[in-house]
């Protein structure tokens, strides 16, 4: 310990992303922002500790981890996702040379620590409103263990707001917060049961306007990303809390806009859909994964068997939320014409955002299990679903599986066929007039300055996006703020498909 003992200082480090599909790092700079989400789960953490204690935040996506940072620390508390392992493991090699005392938590280690027994002091894992209080017993004591762990699945409702002011907001596109864990699914492919269990748990609906109105007297103003697993997974509880929300936001002008996931059953309760949309929530997350039926009922996706997928999307869209999608190929059950499936389903449906990756066994899901059973899991894995690298033998050859996802990603990002996308959905989408925004914010006004010189003048595709702003300001001219944005991401998805 280098200070006294009721002076304990704690470093919280956050690795770096990769450049991912999520990591937007070719749209930040029209924005003037260094990442798109704050590390929510070490600033969750941090409030959990004793508030006597000194406490930094160094996210690394927003600023470099200094030497002195590190000498200055009595522990560090390290999380992230398996995508961040190799930054992970650079800065505790750091952590190393310094001698500090390390506690590791969050999805990585909690799935996959016995790969970091070496490098790391205390593994406080799953949920850490348990396992927290457990280590800090102990540490008190001076008898602190290598591993603490726990099944058990706590009242989130307990839960402190986080730390925000360990972080400054104006580095980050978007803000996030947890309104519940778990998800009553049982995908083969999903961590989710591992990490947060099948019961959906919800905070108190004052838990959650105490939330957002911490972050409103921060002077936060934009988009507020509700990171549940699956945001109606407990609809009783949010159609309960959803009214307060809407009445809030009534008050307040409506100062976020809002964006979550869930699963397609969202389009089953249009009554649901409405209140959304009412309280500000623009914008939504579903895994439609695969039209193939067949590769759907083998990873236990049964809801997507039940629904047309083009229509309930289409409903969602109509209604004005925005469905962003993630989609997946490497299934056994896919055939060879899944490529092009894929392609014509995602352009069809008109999901603008869709995310395709190739499928990954995550350490602990049913499918990890199963394919170890039948030995076809491999060892190294960046955990990307974009960079083409998998952790098990496919049934179909792998290098057709590879080389038809990267003509997937490469049809679909390019400056074509995007575009096309944008126009299908924007004559789907029919947002709420009295609540949707026609006229360009200050930041966006910015952005779309800055997107004039870079995709209008210097990108070589820029008569397709001439041809996009004009269509859609002459023809759509509420939704023009909207495809404004679209376009800088369109600049991202195309930029992320030429590296791959």
């Amino acid at each position: 310990m280098k200070s006294k003992k009721n002076n304990t200082k704690i470093l919280f480090i956050y690795p770096q992303i990769p450049h991912t599909f999520w990591s937007f790092c070719h749209a930040l700079k029209f924005v003037r922002k260094k990442s798109s989400f704050p590390p929510l789960g070490l600033l969750t953490v941090a409030a959990l500790l004793p508030p006597e204690w000194e406490k930094r935040l160094i996210d690394m996506n927003v600023a470099r981890l200094n030497d002195r940072d590190l000498a200055w620390a009595d522990y560090v508390f390290i999380s992230g996702m398996i995508v961040q392992r190799d930054a992970i493991k650079s800065a505790l090699e750091r952590c190393r040379s310094f001698r500090c005392k390390v506690v590791a938590g969050g999805p990585i280690f909690t799935t996959g620590h016995k790969d970091f027994m070496q490098d790391v002091d205390h593994f406080v894992l799953n949920e850490g409103e348990v396992t927290i209080p457990l280590f800090l017993e102990d540490l008190k004591r001076g008898r602190a263990k290598k591993v603490y762990t726990s099944t058990q699945r706590p009242d989130i409702s307990k839960t402190p707001i986080p730390l925000w002011s360990l972080i400054k907001l104006k580095h980050y596109a978007t803000m996030s917060i947890q309104y519940s864990r778990g998800c009553p699914f049982d995908c083969e492919f999903c961590d989710i049961p591992i990490m947060n269990g099948r019961v959906s748990r919800t905070k108190t609906k004052d838990q959650l306007l105490q939330e957002i109105d911490v972050l409103y007297k921060h002077g936060w103003r934009g988009g507020l990303f509700i990171v549940d697993d699956n945001f109606i997974g407990n609809k009783r509880n949010v159609k309960e809390m959803m009214p307060s929300l809407i009445d809030w936001m009534r008050k307040k002008k409506y100062p976020f806009t809002f964006l979550t996931e869930a699963s397609i059953n969202l389009a089953d309760d249009p009554q649901l859909v409405e209140m959304m949309v009412e309280a500000g929530f623009n914008k939504v997350f579903i895994g439609l994964e695969t039209p193939i039926t067949e590769s759907l009922i083998e990873c236990n996706k049964f809801l997507n068997t039940k629904k047309d997928l083009a229509s309930s999307v289409k409903a969602i869209q109509n209604a004005g939320l925005e469905v962003m999608a993630g989609f997946i190929v490497g299934f056994d059950s896919d055939p060879i014409s899944i490529f092009e499936r894929q392609i014509d389903f995602i352009q069809k449906i008109g999901v603008v955002t869709a995310m395709v990756g190739l499928l990954g066994a995550l350490p602990g899901t049913k499918l990890y299990r199963r394919l170890k059973r039948q030995g076809r899991l491999l060892e190294k894995w960046s955990g990307s679903n974009t960079d083409c690298s998998m952790n098990f033998i496919p049934k179909m050859d792998l290098s057709k599986l590879k080389l038809g996802y990267k003509k997937i990603v490469k049809t679909i990002y390019s400056p074509a066929k995007y575009y096309e996308r944008v126009l299908t959905f924007i004559k789907e989408f029919k947002p709420k007039k009295s609540l949707f925004k026609s006229r360009l914010s200050l930041n966006q006004l910015m952005a779309f300055l800055r997107s004039l010189w870079s995709l209008g003048v210097v990108w070589k595709f820029r008569k397709l996006y001439w041809k996009l702003l004009i269509v859609s300001l002459f023809r759509y001219p509420r939704v023009f703020p909207q495809v404004v944005i679209f376009a800088i991401y369109g600049y991202h998805f195309q930029k992320l498909s030429e590296e791959m």
